[in-house]
């Protein structure tokens, strides 16, 4: 057989051994098979390397992976235990609905997983449902873990007496802060709120030392979660803030003289506890003919400023 021949007439061997090179990719077979498999080998390099996203790519990427490990059904639980308010003893599905903005059907699933839980308490009498030991269980573990409140209570109480008023420590959650630790004076006219009670952000005192310490971006977000809720009251609410935020940088502390509540009077300052703990705010307050603006000012002011002073300066790094 002829080489020319040989060439253009491959084999029933030959064309079995090129079959096998491009099954397995191996380097064998003739010519125009080896080429085929280097081409293909380059174009799976190339895709690869486009797949890979550029160091402008890599955040979007990283906030995609973020939201596919967001679980949705938990989240909407979690809103539903929300909804209970200082005040509130029961709410029923339809107004858990209202509140969470879901509909009723999806809401009676959550109520009854949660009732079995043990988070929710189903009140057979009337339909409605209250909030359950559960919730009790991790509210008491996360307090009694909480040391800033252990070390800040004799010096709160100390400012408490001196003032004749309440003295709270507070974190936010959402558009309100939560009393975490409470004080109060011997004085009868002081106000009643207790660990656990809930007041605005946006025109308390103790509110806005939180929103005087955070990022301006974070306080711009804040801002406009604010505004988008209740456009009509917003420039009063703008005005306050800004107001407050202008007192933080000359007096050291945020100022509500009957914003809040007509009758109430306060001021407060912000505290970061560190040890891995979010922003605080420490403030002192009561009923505004008990309180005046000068006595806030003039003399709790400096003891409020040192009080936070010594309790950061106590607490563990």
């Amino acid at each position: 057989m002829s080489a020319k021949f040989a060439r253009n007439h491959p084999t029933v061997g030959d064309r079995r051994l090129a079959q096998v090179g491009k099954v397995a990719g191996a380097k064998v077979g003739t010519p125009v098979i080896r080429a085929k498999a280097a081409s293909a080998k380059a174009e799976a390099v190339k895709s690869k390397s486009a797949a890979r996203p550029t160091p402008a790519q890599a955040p979007a990427a990283s906030a995609a992976k973020e939201d596919r490990h967001f679980v949705t059904a938990l989240a909407r639980g979690l809103d539903v235990l929300a909804c209970f308010r200082t005040g509130e003893s029961t709410l029923s599905n339809q107004e858990l609905a209202q509140r969470c903005h879901l509909p009723k059907s999806t809401v009676s699933r959550l109520t009854m997983t949660l009732t079995r839980l043990g988070y929710l308490i189903h009140v057979a009498e009337s339909g409605r449902y209250r909030l359950g030991t559960a919730c009790l269980a991790l509210g008491s573990a996360m307090l009694t873990r909480l040391d800033v409140r252990k070390i800040a209570r004799p010096m709160m109480q100390e400012l408490a007496n001196f003032s004749n008023a309440t003295v709270a420590l507070g974190v936010r959650d959402k558009l309100s802060m939560i009393y975490v630790e409470n004080c109060r004076s011997a004085a009868a006219l002081t106000l009643t709120l207790d660990v656990g009670s809930r007041i605005p952000v946006a025109t308390s005192a103790l509110g806005r030392a939180w929103l005087a310490a955070i990022a301006d971006r974070e306080r711009t977000e804040f801002m406009e979660q604010v505004r988008e809720i209740d456009d009509v009251a917003w420039p009063g609410i703008r005005s306050g803030i800004e107001r407050a935020l202008e007192e933080y940088r000359s007096l050291g502390v945020t100022c509500s003289f009957g914003d809040w509540q007509p009758d109430v009077n306060g001021i407060a300052r912000a505290i970061h506890p560190g040890n891995g703990l979010p922003l605080m705010a420490i403030n002192v307050g009561g009923p505004s003919f008990h309180l005046s603006r000068e006595f806030l000012v003039d003399d709790v002011r400096p003891r409020l400023i040192e009080l936070v002073a010594r309790l950061e300066s106590a607490l563990p790094r």
